[in-house]
């Protein structure tokens, strides 16, 4: 790997183990074996460093979610169930990638960060939908990819907050269900 290549896994390593915000620029030297003056070097600054690990880690998390949901079990003929499954696969991922998603709220605090996550909402909305197959209309990453990003962020958050109460993909599908006001599946 080049200096740019190890800054990256650096700052990525520096962002699970202690957060955006307590991470220092001699804390990813360090972790990278590259010299602090390489930071400014290659990416100006180390928010701007931290953000392109951030950016990349979620977008290889995404890409691994999205090949273990090609490969779950089609659960069946019942959308909800189908719903349900996936969401479990996205809740034990958020728990086994527990690091990212703490550098991911941890980051948000930060104006620099947030707008250039915000730069990528639209991208990030329709994305979601076409993970889980929602690939209808124009306007799906703003409906149905929005609802996605509320769902996700907010397992996150609870994931994080304590894993042991975190929704399961069939309590969303029940509160789902209740909400759209169907009726309960047969043998319920």
């Amino acid at each position: 790997m080049g200096n740019r290549e190890d800054l990256l896994a650096g700052a990525r390593q520096c962002l699970f183990d202690k957060g955006y915000a307590r991470t220092t620029v001699r804390d990813i030297a360090a972790a990278s074996g590259v010299s602090m003056a390489a930071i400014g070097y290659h990416f100006g600054t180390k928010e701007a460093l931290l953000t392109a690990a951030l950016v990349e880690a979620t977008r290889e998390w995404g890409d691994e979610l999205a090949s273990t949901l090609g490969d779950a079990v089609d659960p069946g003929p019942d959308p909800l169930q189908h719903f349900a499954s996936r969401w479990d696969a996205v809740r034990e991922s958020i728990t086994a990638h527990r690091g990212l998603w703490g550098a991911t709220f941890d980051a948000l605090s930060h104006p620099e960060t947030r707008a250039q996550l915000a730069e990528q909402t639209d991208e990030s909305r329709s994305g979601l939908a076409r993970l889980f197959g929602d690939t209808g209309a124009d306007d799906t990453g703003r409906t149905v990819g929005a609802l996605y990003q509320a769902l996700l962020v907010g397992i996150a958050a609870q994931a994080l907050i304590d894993p042991e109460t975190a929704p399961t993909g069939a309590e969303l599908a029940e509160g789902l269900r209740r909400i759209a006001g169907l009726p309960a599946a047969a043998g319920e």
